[in-house]
This record gives C-alpha cells, structure tokens and sequence, in this order.
C-alpha cells in the first residue's frame, strides 16, 4: 500500500511539475548569498540564531580557521557537508589532538560540553541545528 502511495505522489507530482510553496519550500546553497564576516561565511536556511525557537545554519570555514574552547546554552547538531572537520574536547586547545570528521559525519555538542574544532588545509562546510537564542561562550584553560 505505501508503495502504491508513493508511485501515485509520484505520478502527481511529475505530472504538474510544480510544489505546493505553502507545503513545501527549498533553497539550493549555490544560490544563496554567504554573509562574510572576514572569516567565517554564514547562511542561516532556517529561523534566527539570536532569538528563540529553533535554527538552522549552514557555516563556511576557510583552510586554517578554527574555534578556541567554547560551550553553547542549547545542544548543537552538526553535519558535514564537505571537507574534513576536526573536533577536539576539554579546554585546553590543541588542533595536533583533534580528530578529524570527513563529509557526512554528524557531531552533536552537549550544550555546556566544553569543545572546539576548525578547518585545517581545506574548506570546510558545515550545517548546523540548534535552538536559539545560541551563543558562544569562551572558556580558558585552567592554570
């Protein structure tokens, strides 16, 4: 029977060529403007990161561009897109420790888990999901 859904949406759909906009909506990244803020480039598809409810964003880090130890208020889901990313926990920041994430891995920060990560010698894309309002907050070793 879900089959025989499925080959009828199918059919529906091939036949108009168009979609509902009221049932469903998209946007391809290449068609989309990256907002620049000199480092990392942002595309938020989804919601508002600084007010509440839930976001998602899609960020672009050039080679060589990382985070120092941070947490976030609201656990963070993240996914790959392209490149490699590397991850690393605890405060105190060594890239040499991290460990590397290739396209199509899915990373979920605890909110208050302490981590960092970066790009290291490529471009890396990311998705992020979280609830807002998110924030970055800096964490330092401890002496």
């Amino acid at each position: 029977m879900r089959q025989l859904i499925f080959a009828l949406c199918g059919i529906v759909f091939t036949a108009s060529g168009q979609l509902d906009p009221a049932i469903l909506t998209s946007q391809a990244l290449p068609n989309l403007k990256w907002n620049n803020d000199g480092r990392v480039q942002q595309i938020v598809l989804y919601g508002d990161p600084t007010k509440e409810g839930l976001y998602v964003a899609v960020l672009k880090w050039p080679p060589g561009t990382g985070s120092r130890p941070h947490t976030h208020p609201h656990d963070r889901f993240v996914t790959v897109l392209s490149g490699t990313w590397w991850v690393g926990t605890g405060t105190d920041y060594d890239m040499s420790k991290t460990v590397p994430m290739k396209a199509g891995s899915f990373i979920k920060h605890t909110a208050g888990g302490i981590h960092y990560d970066g790009a290291k010698e490529e471009e890396v894309i990311v998705q992020v999901v979280g609830i807002g309002p998110g924030s970055t907050t800096n964490v330092t070793a401890k002496q």
